[in-house]
This record gives structure tokens, C-alpha cells and sequence, in this order.
């Protein structure tokens, strides 16, 4: 499999020193055109430095044109640098005397710009211990006055396949934990959604789960006596029965007529 050296540096030049559209470039560089279009923006790749692909071999400037004329064209990298992602052999990186004291800096920049790596990929990406990483997070270095945050690709500490595929991972992770803790949530609210109602909490049971009849008698408006005690109730029957009709009494011409 064939890339382009260090694509997001790559994406940054032509992004900055050409014409040609965020298609063009995300296909040459096997990027996203929104990917891109936030490197035009400012938004992605801060603080990376731009490589010049025509100084490296891998476009020409007559290729460069040809697709700036015609946007539907796509960028041919140049046959004399293709290049084969090549995975890194397993062991502690060596990193050259010259490049050492850009450690501090490389490290400051990892953990502004990816907090989501773990110390002990920041420890493979530069090369350094636990020990300076925490010391540069902490802002307890000896050197702290003079570190300024530094793209590792750009130091030379680190490839840009390494530095991609380490974010991607942290990515992933984080977003396996978190699925995770929603998940703990989500049977930690149905366990005690369950317990709630077998305990018969009025706050775990609906208006739906009442019993009709406790339902009739709470929501009877038509109930002749509802807002009357059962004493007074009682009385007021009882005299309603015991007091005569007017209409039982018997009339004079009923009584002589007989």
C-alpha cells in the first residue's frame, strides 16, 4: 500500500501554496475534504509545519497545474517517490543527541493538542519517560520557561503513520468507555426502576397502574354525598325517611264521605 509522506503536512502546503479544490487535495493525500477544509480553516493540524511535496518527489509542479485547470482531475503522485507505509519494529526508539532537547517540546504539544493519549503513547511516540511527561503536564520541568509546544512530525521525533494511528486508538478507546458507562447507566436506572415498583412506591406507580375501583372512588364527581363525613350522611338519610310527605295526610271530604 502506497501514501503520501506525511499527508496532513502535505494537505497544509498545497492547502496554503495552491488552487486546487479540497477534493483534490483530501483524495491525494487520503484525507476528508472536511478534514481539509478545516486545515483551511485553522481548525485541524495547528501548528504543523507544511511539506512541500514537489521538493520531496512526490508531485510535480506540471501535475500541480494540470489539475488546477481542471477541477475534475485528480493529482498522479510521482513514480520516482512512492512510498510503502512502513510499520516501526518493536523496541525503545532511538532518537539522535541533536534532536533530544525537542522532547520537551513535543510532549507539550501532545498533551495540548491529544489529551487523549495515554502516557504511555506519548512515551512511544517521542521516545521519553513517564517521569518528563508528567513533569511537562504538571508544569513542574526544569525547563518549563523555555518549552514551547512543537509538532513531533515536524521535530523528526515522530512519523505521521505513527502519530495518526495512536489518536486513532486513543479515539476508540474513549468512545469504548463511554458506550460502556451509558450502558452501566442505563441497567442501573432499570434496576432501580424495578425495585421501585415492587416496593409500590407511589412515585415508581402511574395513574394507569391504580386499581378502578380506587380509581371510582377518587375521581367520582358525581357522587351525591361525596364531600359529606358518613355521620352526617347517615343522619341525613335516616331523617329523610322518617319524615312524613304532605301528600299522605288525609283530607275532610275523604274522611265525611266515608
Amino acid at each position: 500500500m502506497t501514501e503520501v509522506l506525511m499527508p496532513k503536512a502535505t494537505a497544509v502546503w498545497l492547502v496554503d501554496n495552491t488552487m486546487l479544490t479540497f477534493d483534490q487535495i483530501a483524495a491525494f493525500c487520503n484525507l476528508h475534504s472536511l478534514e481539509v477544509q478545516g486545515i483551511a480553516d485553522g481548525e485541524v493540524a495547528a501548528g504543523i509545519k507544511g511539506l512541500d511535496p514537489i521538493a520531496t518527489d512526490q508531485l510535480s509542479q506540471e501535475e500541480i497545474d494540470r489539475c488546477v485547470n481542471d477541477t475534475e482531475l485528480r493529482l498522479r503522485r510521482s513514480d520516482a517517490r512512492l512510498r510503502e507505509t512502513q510499520r516501526r519494529s518493536k523496541g525503545p526508539r532511538y532518537t539522535p543527541l541533536s534532536r533530544r532537547q525537542d522532547r520537551p517540546n513535543a510532549i507539550a504539544w501532545l498533551v495540548r493538542y491529544h489529551p487523549e493519549l495515554k502516557d504511555a503513547q506519548i512515551s512511544k511516540l517521542v521516545g521519553t519517560t513517564k517521569q518528563t511527561i508528567n513533569a511537562v503536564r504538571d508544569r513542574t520541568h526544569w525547563n518549563i520557561s523555555n518549552i514551547t509546544p512543537q509538532d513531533p512530525v515536524t521535530l523528526g521525533l515522530s512519523s505521521q503513520v505513527d502519530l495518526d494511528s495512536a489518536v486513532q486508538k486513543a479515539q476508540e478507546r474513549l468512545q469504548k468507555k463511554q458506550a460502556k458507562a451509558e450502558k452501566e447507566l442505563a441497567k442501573r436506572r432499570t434496576k432501580n426502576l424495578s425495585a421501585a415498583v415492587g416496593s409500590g412506591q407511589p412515585s415508581a406507580l402511574s395513574n394507569d397502574t391504580l386499581s378502578p375501583a380506587i380509581q371510582d372512588k377518587s375521581e367520582s364527581p358525581n357522587s351525591e354525598h361525596a364531600d359529606t363525613p358518613y355521620s352526617e350522611k347517615a343522619y341525613t338519610e335516616q331523617s329523610a325517611a322518617e319524615t312524613p310527605d304532605e301528600n299522605d295526610d288525609p283530607e275532610v271530604e275523604d274522611v265525611f264521605s266515608r
